[in-house]
């Protein structure tokens, strides 16, 4: 277990059609939020080796649309070590997104990814 800030954990999801809520294939923001709850716990077994309870956001940006067919990226990075609690950056980014002019099933890389989604967050560990 290591629990140096700077760790990250990432996690790579296909949004599913099915999850769009809104017109323009639309994801609704909490999309976002629950994959930092996902990343999260994984911070948390890696570090402490138990899945914790997310105790709370600092802040949280929209910063651009998720969309179903969007392959997404979420990323927690450890900033801050305390008794109990852990201090983490979030962040999603689109790396792949559907390209439906083109077809059905058409879709591009994004080089550079769309950063959707930032927030900062606090979890807590058990005591050891």
């Amino acid at each position: 277990m290591t629990r140096e800030v700077g760790f990250t954990v990432t996690h790579r999801n296909y949004v599913p059609h099915s999850h769009a809520h809104y017109g323009g294939s639309l994801v609704d923001g909490a999309y976002g939020l629950g994959l930092f709850g996902d990343v999260a716990t994984e911070m948390c077994v890696r570090t402490d080796g138990d899945e914790g309870l997310f105790a709370g956001y600092q802040a949280v940006e929209f910063l651009a649309p998720i969309r179903a067919g969007d392959v997404v990226e979420a990323t927690a990075t450890l900033t801050r070590v305390g008794t109990r609690s852990r201090d983490l950056d979030f962040e999603v980014r689109v790396v792949c997104r559907a390209a439906p002019e083109r077809g059905d099933s058409a879709a591009d890389v994004l080089d550079p990814p769309i950063v959707a989604t930032r927030a900062k967050g606090t979890v807590v560990v058990p005591g050891q």
